[in-house]
C-alpha cells in the first residue's frame, strides 16, 4: 500500500468531481496541515471524521477564512512577524494558506520570498515553530534512504535542496537556509501551479563555519564545520541515490550552494536526475529575458550590446553566460559574444592569465582584447569607459557599489542604457532605481532584484521591474514534471527565457516595462511550462506522450493546482495509490 494512500486520496466520481477520501479522523485530522480545513468542515463531516466539537460552531466559507487570516496579517507589526504569521497559517491549513497568497501575492511575495526571508534565515533557530521538509546531516546522511522513507508523501514531483552556503547576500547560514527552500516551494505553488501534495523542502546541513552559529546553543543545526572536497561529495552522492530510490519522478532544484561547489553539483548530478540550479540557470534567464525586452524598447538586439557583468558568483556567471548564448543565438560566434560580455569578481576584470577559480576560466576576456585598456586590474568604471559598455548588471551583493560616474559613462555609449542592480535581497542592491534615474536623466532603463517602489522622473512615474527568479522556476519546474522530462536541458533553460520576453512582448512592453507585475506570475508561469515541454520534446528528453503546443497549454492548465477545499469522505482504508 502506498504511504501516502494510508491518509488520504484524491478521487473522481462519474460525473467528474472531486472528493477525499480520508482515513484520519479527530484530533490527527486537525494536526494534518494538507486535510484540515479548520472552520470550514461542514456539519455533517464535523460529525462523520470525530471533530465535531473540537472547532467553533460557526461554520466557514473559504472566503471568510481569507478575510479573518489576511486581517491577522495586517496587523502584524514587522515582515519578520508577517513572516512568522504566514509560516504558522502554512502549518495549521495548506490550502488556506495558498488560497491567502494567490488572493494577495503582491503584497506577501517579498515577506515569503525576498527579501523578509533572508531575516527569516538569519533567525530561524528563534522563530522556529514546526517541522517541515527533511533535514540530512553528517548525523544522518548513512540512513539516507531511511531518511527520505520517513516522509509520508510518495508521489513527490519538486524538491528544492539548499546546503545553505551563499543564501541570498548573507552567505553561509548553516541550517536555517531550509526556510529558503520552504518558500520557493511556496512559489512553485502559488505562482506555478504545482500541488503542495507534490512538493518538499530539502535542508542539507554539512556543517558551517559561522563562529556564532556554532558557538550558539540556540542553534538547531549540526556545531560542525562544513564538510568540504570528497567528504562533501560523498555526502551529496548518498542524498541524491536517495531521492532517485524513493522518489524516481521527482525535479531537483539546487538552491543557493556556494560559487565554489555549484557547477560541480550541477554538472556531477544533472544526468542522474532531472536537476538545475536556480541560481545560476533561473538567474540567467530572468536576466537575459530582462534584456530582450530592454532590447526591444529601444529597437536593437541583444548581440548589440557591450556587457558588463559585475560579479561573479554562481548567479554572476550564470547571467554572463546565458546572455552569451542569447548572442549566439542571434547570430554571433561563440567568441564574437565572448568580446561583448566582461564580468568582473572583487579583484577586478576576468581577464586570461589572471588567477582565477575554474568556472571562471571560460568567462575572461582574451588579453588581446584588453590590450592598452591600462594598467591591470581594471576595475568597474575603468572597464565600462574602456569596453564602451551599454549594459551594466549587477549581481555582486554590494550595495551602492554603482555610482554616477559609471552611469554618465554608460551614457555616452548609448541613448538609453541598461542598468539592472539585480544583488538580493534589497539592502544589498547595487544601486536605487531613483538615483540611476536621476544618474542619467530618467534615459536609463532599470530594473531590481528586489521590489522597490515606482520613481517620478520629470512628472511622470516610472514603474521599476522586478527581475525576479520567480518569473522562470515555476514554470521550468513545473513543465519538467508535466514532460516527464530525464534531463533539464540548457534548451528548457533557454526555452523559459524567451517564453519571459515574449510574454512581456505581448502584454507590457507598449508600456515600457521589461518585466511583468508580480500579479500576472501564475499567467508567466503557464507560458513558461508550455514553452518548456516543448523544448523537452525538441531536446528528446520528454517521457510522456508527444503534444503539440496547443495541447502542451492545455496539458498546463488541466494540471495546474488551485487551493479549494474537497468534500471528505471517511473510510478504513484506501486501496490505491493518490492520483
Amino acid at each position: 500500500m502506498s504511504r501516502l494512500s494510508r491518509y488520504f486520496e484524491t478521487v473522481l466520481g462519474a460525473d467528474g468531481s472531486a472528493r477525499m477520501l480520508v482515513r484520519l479522523d479527530g484530533t490527527a485530522l486537525l494536526r494534518m496541515p494538507l486535510l484540515n480545513k479548520g472552520t470550514s468542515f461542514p456539519q455533517e463531516e464535523r460529525v462523520a471524521l470525530g471533530i465535531d466539537g473540537l472547532l467553533p460552531p460557526h461554520v466557514s466559507d473559504m472566503e471568510g477564512q481569507i478575510d479573518r487570516t489576511y486581517a491577522a496579517f495586517r496587523k502584524e507589526p514587522t515582515p519578520l512577524a508577517k513572516y512568522s504569521n504566514l509560516r504558522a497559517l502554512q502549518e495549521r491549513n495548506e490550502i488556506l494558506y495558498y488560497a491567502l497568497l494567490e488572493r494577495h501575492l503582491a503584497e506577501m511575495l517579498p515577506i515569503i520570498y525576498t527579501p523578509t526571508v533572508g531575516e527569516a534565515v538569519k533567525n530561524a533557530s528563534a522563530i522556529y515553530q514546526n517541522a517541515r521538509g527533511l533535514s540530512f546531516s553528517p548525523l544522518n546522511i548513512d540512513r539516507a534512504a531511511r531518511v527520505a522513507d520517513n516522509c509520508i508523501l510518495d508521489d513527490v514531483r519538486i524538491l528544492v535542496a539548499t546546503d545553505s552556503s551563499a543564501i541570498l547576500g548573507i552567505g553561509d547560514q548553516g541550517w536555517g537556509g531550509l526556510a529558503i527552500s520552504i518558500g520557493k516551494l511556496a512559489l512553485y505553488t502559488a505562482a506555478g501551479g504545482v500541488s503542495p501534495y507534490r512538493s518538499l523542502p530539502i535542508g542539507l546541513d554539512v556543517g558551517t563555519d559561522r563562529g556564532d552559529l556554532l558557538e550558539s546553543p540556540s542553534y538547531l543545526g549540526v556545531p560542525q564545520k562544513r564538510l568540504r572536497g570528497a567528504a562533501y561529495l560523498a555526502f551529496m552522492d548518498k542524498f541524491v541515490d536517495a531521492v532517485r530510490g524513493r522518489w524516481p519522478n521527482a525535479v531537483l532544484q539546487w538552491e543557493d550552494l556556494s560559487k565554489d561547489t555549484a557547477f560541480e553539483v550541477l554538472d556531477r548530478y544533472r544526468k542522474k536526475l532531472p536537476s538545475f540550479n536556480d541560481d545560476i540557470q533561473g538567474t540567467g534567464a530572468v536576466a537575459l529575458a530582462g534584456l530582450v525586452s530592454a532590447c526591444a524598447l529601444r529597437g536593437r538586439k541583444v548581440r548589440d550590446e557591450v556587457v558588463v557583468v559585475h560579479g561573479a558568483g554562481a548567479g554572476g556567471a550564470g547571467v554572463a553566460l546565458a546572455i552569451r548564448n542569447g548572442m549566439v543565438r542571434e547570430g554571433l560566434t561563440p567568441a564574437e559574444a565572448r568580446a561583448r560580455v566582461l564580468v568582473l569578481d572583487s579583484r577586478g576584470l576576468l581577464v586570461e592569465g589572471r588567477k582565477m577559480e575554474d568556472y571562471k576560466v571560460s568567462l575572461a576576456q582574451e588579453t588581446a582584447r584588453v590590450a592598452g585598456w591600462g594598467t591591470a586590474p581594471l576595475m568597474l568604471e575603468e572597464t565600462i569607459v574602456r569596453s564602451r559598455a551599454t549594459v551594466l548588471l549587477g549581481l555582486s551583493g554590494q550595495a551602492g557599489f554603482f555610482t554616477e560616474p559609471m552611469v554618465r559613462a554608460l551614457c555616452e555609449h548609448t541613448e538609453r542604457p541598461v542598468v539592472f542592480p539585480l544583488s538580493n535581497p534589497t539592502s544589498s542592491s547595487e544601486a536605487t532605481p531613483a538615483d540611476v534615474l536621476a544618474w542619467s536623466g530618467g534615459r536609463a532603463i532599470v530594473a531590481t532584484g528586489s521590489p522597490f517602489d515606482p520613481v517620478k522622473v520629470d512628472g511622470r512615474e516610472v514603474p521599476i521591474g522586478q527581475g525576479n527568479n520567480a518569473f522562470v522556476f515555476p514554470g521550468l519546474g513545473f513543465g519538467a514534471i508535466l514532460a516527464m522530462a530525464s534531463e533539464v536541458t540548457d534548451g528548457m533553460v533557454a526555452a523559459a527565457s524567451y517564453a519571459l520576453a515574449e510574454y512581456v512582448k505581448q502584454k507590457h512592453l507598449a508600456h515600457g516595462l521589461v518585466y511583468p507585475p508580480v500579479e500576472e506570475m501564475r499567467e508567466v508561469s503557464e507560458r513558461v511550462a508550455t514553452r518548456v515541454i516543448e523544448q523537452a520534446f525538441a531536446d528528446g528528453v520528454a517521457r510522456t506522450t508527444k503534444m503539440t503546443a496547443a495541447s502542451a497549454a492545455a496539458h498546463v492548465k488541466a494540471n495546474a493546482w488551485r487551493p479549494r477545499y474537497l468534500p471528505y469522505e471517511k473510510v478504513a482504508s484506501i486501496a490505491h495509490p493518490p492520483l
